[in-house]
This record gives C-alpha cells, structure tokens and sequence, in this order.
C-alpha cells in the first residue's frame, strides 16, 4: 500500500467544478482535475485490504488496489498498464460509470470511501499525454474476420479485444458517427465526445475498420455478415418504455433520447432530421428520476427553459444505507446529480395520470397525483394506492420520457437471422456464454442483459470477445476477469 496510515491521514476529496452559472451557458465539461498533491493523498486512502472488496464490486474487475499504490509511487506507466490489462475504455467509465466500486470499498463501512473513479480518470489522461496509450502492435493475424454490429461500449469493448487477439475486425455502426449512448444519449457536458473521437483514432490505428451510417438489417443488408467467421451482435437496448396515458400524442411529448440525442447532435455539428425539440422559455417535465432523467434536467438548463420538474413514481430513497441495502452491495440511496444542482424541482411518490393540451394539440399541463406506498419489513416499497384529494394539474409545455428501455430492436436484423429472444425479448445467449441459438453469432451487452450500466457493458463485451476467440480458435489468451494480476 502507498501509505500505512493515508486512510487515517486524510478525508476523501473530489476536484472543483466550474460554478453552476458558468457551467450552464455552454456543452463542455466542468469537472477540474486533481492537483498532483491531491492526487497523492487520495491514493494513499487506500487501505490495500487483505480482501478487496473493490474487486468484486466493479463488474469489469479493475486491480483497484495496486493501480492506486502505483499513483501513489508516481508509477504512471505501472498504473496505466495495470488499468488498462482489465478496462478497455478507462476514459469513458472515469467520467459516467456509477462507481459500484466506491460501494463496494472497504473504508466506506465507516468513512467516505476511496475516490476510486476520480482516480481511474486521472491515470488514463495522465497516459494519454505521456504516450503510453498506443495502437495495437499484434503482428500475429489469425485470418479469421469477425464483424461487430454496433458501436457503443459493449461493441467497442468486443472489437477491441478481438483485434488484439489476431482477428480482422469490422465494425457496423447505424449513426453517422461511433459510440452509441456514449455519442448520442450522454450529454457532452459530462463525456465530450472529442474523448470518444480520441479512442476511436486509436482503434482504427489498430486495424480496426469501421463503417457508420450502416444499419444491417436495413440499408445495409444482413446477408453482408455471410462473409465472417464470427459476428458480435452489440446494439443495445434502443426500445423505450413508453408512458401510455391520454394525450400522449400531443406536440410536446417526447422520449428523453429523442431530445438528448438531438443536442448532442447540434453539439457535434451532425445533421438533425427531424423537427427540432427546444425547451427554450418552456415548463419541462422529465418523468424519471434516474441518470437519463438527470441528463434532460440539465440539457433543459442549458436550453434556459423557464422551470423543471423532475417526477419519480417510486418514493424518495434513502440518504444511507438501510438492512435491506447491506454493504458491500450497491445501495439505492438518494442521488443529486450536477444537473440537479443546475436547478430543478424533484417530486417522489407521484404519477402522471393524463397529458392535457390546447386547442391546437399542444401539450399544456399534466395531470398528476400523488402515492401512498405500503413497504416490507426491510423498508422496500411493494405496493402504492392514490392519495385521495391530490389530484391536480402541472403546467409544462414539454415532457420527457427517461423511463427507461425495455429490449432490443427486433425488427429487421434479429428477425431476419431468425435470432431467438429471452421472455424479456433481450437476444437469448447462455449466461457466460454469450452464443445465440444461430451458431456463429454472439451477443453481448445491453441486447443480451438488457439495459444496463456502461461498465457492464465494457465487462461483456470483453468476456464475449473471449467465447468468440475460443469458438474460432479452440483456445483464448485474452483477459478473464476472473485472472488475477501480478505486478512486481
């Protein structure tokens, strides 16, 4: 460990941000760095536990203990090569991942734990600049090909591990531009997509082909992945839950990634081709009360809507844990996101009954009334009734969706592979396998496990990448999570 007594020596601290005022009239990131002595002294608050409960936390893995000690050596090769050995994509899950990891830590029993995410960020850029984040060398090609359909992290992740084991690597991407979520769902304020751009140069240098603006199944036909040995089925979980009340069709209701991605578009300079959504001067609503909800919070900020409102059908959580949340797992604790600093209103325990609009057929009010949760003896809600009297009109001339996504895209290329989906209507793949019912065809991510977080879906695109290798090779060298590193 870095420091004996560096848990004991120091309190847990996270970088500045950029004042909400400031941060609020542009799209870029906010969040400063650690100054090189900050940066030593969160490393060193790392405990080295005999058990490192870290590990099991995060689904990719990370070697959490010994990156820290070599940040707090100043080893930043050491540090980068060990980050690096279990996570393809540090840069991306530095800056939106969560952090299971930080739930999982040891010195969060009883204190605030290590700033393992603000740290993992840290190391990755600290690399980039001294050059250590490279192309793929791998000279040894095993003339297999292998197609990957779809670029966002699980896909990325996938391609990226199949060129290093040998592989030539094709990547279909639908959107004009490569990332998925990561381009067109995560604001820029919080990942700028010149991050993505960066990796995405590093790829290609690898060897690694990517063809956007095609779809498979559509303008791109699905006969095309004949010619591989291997395909990765990777396209997400892009069907949303949608809200099916009276006046769900007026003009102003509107899926939450249909607003999103449309910022990020004009952020990006990339063509929008529908009508455009603006919560400029406007009342928003976002129904939802989780990241992506938080997302359109500050998105309609920075659009200078005149209020928001931000609805959560499920009561407000806890500030810490309860029995029914026991450390080490992740705890569904009340979370206040940047975006709600920006400004917002927050009502748990409330349902949307009606939309209601004018004359002209646009949204002018939502019709709202307020739960009564029952729990169980573990404080969980289990079911609600309506509070009699609460029913009442809220003004908003804009709605947003962020309820979550229910399963993949069927239409076109699933059902034209003939490809078998679970009772969810995920892609059926054996658990740990990652194989569809169509022999040479693999899945991973949120197509396979439904909607998830980015790093699991780094994590399976990776293990995924591996039952590919072993199907086309017999064997595997890449990474397993479940190896353990040695670094002397």
């Amino acid at each position: 460990m870095g420091k004996a007594t560096g848990f004991l020596e120091f309190d847990r601290t996270l970088p500045q941000k950029e004042g909400v005022e400031n941060r609020k009239q542009n799209y870029q990131e906010f969040v400063h760095s650690y100054s090189d002595e900050q940066l030593n002294s969160q490393s060193a608050r790392c405990m080295n536990c005999g058990v490192p409960f870290c590990h099991s936390g995060c689904p990719l893995g990370n070697v959490i203990p010994e990156f820290n000690d070599a940040v707090y050596d100043g080893k930043w090769e050491e540090a980068y090569n060990i980050l690096s050995s279990t996570n393809n994509f540090p840069e991306f899950t530095g800056r939106i991942c969560p952090a299971p990891c930080e739930s999982a830590c040891v010195l969060g029993i009883n204190k605030n734990p290590v700033a393992i995410e603000e740290i993992e960020k840290h190391i990755i850029e600290i690399a980039y600049k001294k050059g250590y984040v490279k192309p793929n060398s791998n000279k040894n090609k095993t003339g297999k090909k292998v197609a990957v359909v779809g670029g966002g992290p699980s896909g990325l992740a996938a391609a990226a591990q199949l060129n290093k084991a040998g592989h030539d690597v094709v990547l279909y991407e639908r959107d004009d531009k490569v990332g998925g979520l990561l381009r067109y769902g995560i604001p820029d304020f919080k990942l700028d997509k010149s991050v993505i751009d960066r990796r995405v140069e590093i790829m290609k240098a690898s060897g690694i082909e990517f063809r956007t603006n095609a779809e498979v199944g559509n303008n791109v036909p699905a006969t095309e992945l004949n010619q591989y040995d291997a395909v990765v089925l990777a396209g997400g979980s892009t069907i949303p839950r949608n809200l099916n009340i009276p006046g769900r069709e007026l003009k102003g209701v509107h899926y939450a990634m249909e607003f999103l991605k449309q910022q990020n578009q004009r952020v990006g300079n990339s063509p929008i081709q529908v009508e455009e959504i603006l919560a400029t001067g406007k009342n928003v609503l976002v129904i939802g009360g989780g990241d992506t909800g938080s997302d359109c919070v500050g998105t309609s900020n920075r659009h200078g809507a005149k209020s928001v409102t931000q609805f959560e059908l499920m009561p407000q959580p806890p500030q810490s844990r309860t029995k029914a949340m026991p450390w080490p797992t992740y705890p569904m604790l009340l979370k206040t996101t940047t975006s709600h600093e920006e400004g917002c209103q927050r009502h748990w325990s409330i349902s949307t009954k009606e939309f209601l609009g004018d004359d002209k057929g646009n949204l002018r009010a939502a019709l709202v009334v307020d739960l009564e949760w029952e729990t169980d003896n573990f404080g969980r809600p289990t079911k609600f009734k309506e509070v009699e009297g609460s029913l009442r009109e809220i003004p908003c001339e804009l709605v947003t969706l962020a309820m979550g996504f229910l399963h993949p895209q069927f239409d076109g290329l699933l059902q034209q592979l003939g490809i078998t989906l679970d009772e969810r209507g995920n892609v059926k793949a054996t658990e740990g396998k990652y194989q569809t019912n169509v022999s040479k065809y693999f899945t991973a991510g949120d197509m396979r496990r439904g909607q998830s977080l980015v790093v699991w879906a780094i994590s399976e695109g990776r293990e995924c990448a591996r039952k590919v290798d072993e199907y086309l090779m017999g064997y595997t060298e890449l990474e397993s999570k479940e190896a353990v590193y040695t670094y002397a």
